[in-house]
């Protein structure tokens, strides 16, 4: 600004790093927001596989690729505890950057405070003296005239005048090379301070993109992890079989490979008539049966399927 006094631009610049400061402390407190949520959520889904029964009486490979089914599960809801803490370990770096600069900006600061204080007063002061001499000069000519048809009293305050006059305007010649000085100072630590300032801005534009880039990158991390864990879940119900489940609790739970007898007819009323005994018939071992059916799905329903190298239902 033109007005020596004025401090516009620099209050301008002060509001914009302030509202920077503050656009900072937001995120910083969106992550801590996000964190209490991965938090919850994770031990939710350790407390669903830990108490939830599911499919607890399946047997075999079945059984096993639901044991990896819970254990994954358990890992995802480790993963996303993880991911809160790491959250807030970025908010507090976030944090100590912000105060960091906070601190850094004080200084500067206080200095520009200072030296516009003096400024503004060295300029009142000037304006003070200079409105001094001003009012000096009518007054002293006003007594001069006066001189010439008064009496040696009046020569003597004319006298007494002029040299007021003259220590009025040396003084207000000092005030205004003071406030030279003082300007030519307050000016270079204006620069110096707009410098530190754009600096400050510059690291804090550069910190804050970079921390929304690690936040996004932790984010992608995690939903990669979280893959593998599903993706073992995946592998393991490829090595699902119908087939050997079947078998395997057929030969779990198999009372005998022979079928009953036929019950024989044994006549007790009359002996003459059967006097041979009928012999009893020999068991006959069970065939195993044909193949297992193929298992069908309805309309809607998941089936088994391989999309870009990953097996999905």
């Amino acid at each position: 600004s033109t007005d020596l006094t004025s401090t516009v631009g620099y209050d301008s610049i002060i509001q914009h790093l302030n509202d920077g400061r503050k656009n900072c402390k937001e995120f910083e407190d969106f992550l801590k927001e996000r964190a209490i949520i991965e938090e919850k959520y994770g031990k939710e889904l350790i407390n669903l596989s830990k108490k939830k029964p599911c499919g607890q009486t399946e047997l075999n490979t079945l059984k096993r690729s639901l044991d990896v089914f819970k254990q994954q599960i358990d890992n995802v809801g480790q993963g996303h505890i993880q991911l809160a803490q790491t959250l807030r370990e970025e908010a507090k770096k976030m944090e100590d950057f912000r105060e960091k600069q906070k601190l850094h900006r004080k200084k500067i600061e206080l200095i520009m405070e200072a030296i516009h204080k003096n400024r503004n007063l060295q300029y009142k002061k000037t304006m003070e003296v200079k409105q001094t001499c001003c009012c000096f000069l009518p007054w002293g000519a006003l007594l001069y005239l006066s001189s010439l048809s008064h009496s040696w009293q009046l020569f003597l305050k004319l006298a007494q005048t002029k040299s007021a006059l003259e220590d009025s305007d040396r003084s207000y010649q000092q005030s205004v090379t003071t406030l030279e000085k003082i300007r030519e100072e307050w000016q270079k630590e204006h620069i110096k301070a707009c410098e530190f300032f754009e600096t400050q801005e510059c690291e804090r534009i550069n910190y804050f993109r970079n921390a929304l880039w690690l936040h996004v990158n932790q984010l992608s991390q995690d939903c990669v992890q979280n893959d593998e864990k599903y993706e073992e879940i995946r592998k393991s119900l490829e090595m699902c079989s119908i087939e050997k489940d079947i078998d395997f609790y057929v030969n779990l739970r198999k009372t005998g490979s022979l079928a009953p007898a036929p019950v024989v007819y044994e006549n007790y009323y009359n002996t003459q008539r059967n006097a041979t005994p009928v012999r009893s018939p020999v068991p006959v071992a069970i065939s195993r049966r044909g193949p297992l059916p193929t298992p069908t799905s309805a309309p809607g329903e998941p089936d088994y399927a391989t999309v870009d190298g990953y097996s999905l239902i």
